[in-house]
Order: C-alpha cells, then structure tokens, then sequence
C-alpha cells in the first residue's frame, strides 16, 4: 500500500481533480477579467478597446479605489488582530477549562455556521437608533447622549464596525483551529517549563504558542485572503457608504461592473485586486520569520474563578445577538414601528 501511494502517477491522481476544478473556477475567470479589462464594455454590444486605458484611469485619476485600497488595509489589519489573536486567546482560555469545555466551543462557534445576511442584520438591530438598540441602551447609562450614537451610518466608525462584525463571525472559526493545535502540543514541553520555574503564561508564550507558529501563520495568510476579497459585510451593512466611508475594493468593482454597467472598467478593478492580494501574501510570508523572545522573570497565574467570569462573559457577547434577535420575533411590526421618547416632540415644539 505505502509503494502505491508513494508513486507519483497516485499522487497526481488525488491532485488533478482539485487543480481541475481550481483551474476552472478560478484561473480561467481571472483570466477573463484580465481580458475583458482591456475593453470598454457595458455588457451590451460591441467592446471597444481600449488597452491599458482602464488601469491609468484606475491609478492616476480614481481617487475613491485610492481610497478603497486604504479602507481595505485597515480592514484587513483589524480582522487579522481580532479573529487570529482573539481567536488564539479564546483558544488558550478554552484550553485552561476543565468543566464545560465542550459546551463554550458549541456556544464560541455558533456565529460561524449563521449565514452573513443573518449577522448583518442581527447587529443592525443591536446597532440601530429608532428604536434604541441594546448597545446604546447600555452606553445610555454611562452617558445619555450616547442613545443617539450612531455607528452604522457614522463614516468616522462605519468601517471598523463593519471590519469588527466580519471578526464576530469568523472569530470562532480560527478559537476551534487554534485549540486543536494547542491540544496537540506534547504535555511533556509543558511540564517541563513548569518543573523549571515557568509560569503558566510563560508555559504559553513560550513553549506552547512557538510550537504551534505554522498554524499561526496559515490563520493568518487566511485571515488576510478573506478580508481583502471580503465584500458581504460591507455591502449588506453600509453599502459602502455614508458616502464611500466604508467602500472596500470588493464592493467598488461589484458596483463599477453591475451598477455602474461599466465591465472592463470593474474587471480591471478586479485585476487590480488579485495583484495587491498577491503582493500582500508574498510581504507576510517574507516576513514572517523571526526569532525567539527571552523569558519574562515575572511569573504570574490565573485564578479559576477569573477564567471563568472571562469565559461567561465571552459566550454573552456571542450568544445575545441571536437571543435579542430569537425574542424580536415575536414582537409585532407595529413595536419595531414605535418611537422612542427621545424621538418625540416636545411640548415646545
């Protein structure tokens, strides 16, 4: 059976049907965008072309895909913080729990599986002014004027917000990846930092997390394809806007190619996009390298009533959304139709 599978003809057996369907789905569209890219099309009748008018209009004149470059950066850097390093941090609390462990997991990982129309409209529920959602009622209490705060059609937040729910989703997803690898590190590096006067955190920072440094390193490289090719979010909750606060380059070439009916113009957005992808894939790979910190002298521990409060408090931000959204469902449209006391007139007026 071993020479079997050793021989390369097997091998390529088992390799060509994904390469077929790889090929297929996402070469040869690449390579149409690449084509259409040099045309100025509108999806109907002749294409006219153009050569490489489309790509110096792109660079040179269209500052908004300027702009969507930068909001696609700061995207993706606040995806890759919260869902790699939060996910990493969950997995290490998840890791340090003996009772319940399985049931957090269920609970952490329950935002993975509800689709993103869902997400989205569960936060802009818990987001929304008219009526007061749940999070301005409870930043009501620190200060009033923060009822009327608003984070979806604000363009000074709307990106993050829209970058922070993405996050939500997929936090989960990389808790579940992260925690198989720790499980998976030898107990006897573990006990062997400890016999020598380790922390538990240094046992982690030291032992634990370097072990597992490829699955940090292919989380990450994850993390940073979905969000530069990421558009749902930001389509379903801003649409890009107030203006192009929140406009990701996704969303910019979906809305050149079908609103706009300009094809060539958004295939070369699209082009566009598979370069800086490239290009930020093979920087994080180059430098991904790195050497070994020197241990921290100060050696600290975690009580297992404090895991616990934090781990609580992790599975409310994950599981309210859904219950605010399951009890909305029996209210009638009339009660989501009703406005608040603030929003009222006054006796003055």
């Amino acid at each position: 059976m071993q020479k079997a599978f050793g021989k390369k003809s097997v091998i390529l057996l088992f390799i060509f049907p994904a390469f077929l369907i790889y090929t297929a789905f996402v070469i040869v569209s690449i390579i149409w965008a690449g084509y259409y890219s040099f045309f100025d099309w509108g999806g109907v009748g002749e294409k006219v072309f153009v050569g490489l008018k489309n790509y110096i209009e792109l660079v040179t004149q269209d500052e908004v895909f300027r702009a969507t470059i930068g909001h696609t950066l700061v995207y993706t850097v606040i995806n890759v913080a919260i869902q790699v390093f939060g996910g990493l941090l969950f997995a290490i609390l998840l890791s340090r729990i003996k009772k319940g462990r399985v049931a957090l997991q269920t609970l952490y990982y329950i935002p993975v599986v509800i689709s993103s129309v869902a997400i989205c409209q569960i936060f802009t529920k818990l987001l929304s002014v008219t009526p007061t959602g749940i999070v301005n009622q409870v930043l009501s209490f620190i200060d009033p004027s923060l009822k009327l705060m608003e984070w979806i059609s604000n363009p000074q937040i709307s990106l993050y917000v829209t970058a922070f729910v993405e996050a939500y989703k997929y936090l989960g997803l990389y808790m579940v990846i992260f925690y198989a690898a720790l499980i998976g590190v030898p107990d006897e590096l573990g006990e062997a930092a400890l016999i020598d006067g380790a922390s538990t955190w240094q046992e982690y920072l030291y032992v634990r997390i370097p072990y597992i440094k490829p699955v940090i390193i292919a989380n990450c490289l994850l993390v940073l394809n979905g969000s530069l090719r990421s558009f749902e979010f930001s389509y379903l909750l801003t649409h890009g806007g107030p203006g192009n606060a929140s406009e990701l380059m996704t969303t910019y070439m979906y809305k050149q190619a079908f609103s706009s009916m300009k094809y060539g113009y958004g295939s070369s957005v699209a082009i566009m996009i598979v370069i800086i992808c490239m290009v930020v894939g093979m920087l994080f790979r180059k430098f991904t390298g790195g050497g070994d910190d020197e241990m921290k002298k100060k050696k600290t521990t975690i009580p297992s009533i404090i895991k616990w409060v934090i781990a609580l408090i992790l599975v409310v931000m994950q599981v309210y959304p859904f219950f605010y959204v399951f009890t909305s469902s029996f209210k009638s449209l009339d009660d989501f139709r009703q406005l608040p006391a603030y929003a009222l007139p006054s006796n003055g007026c």
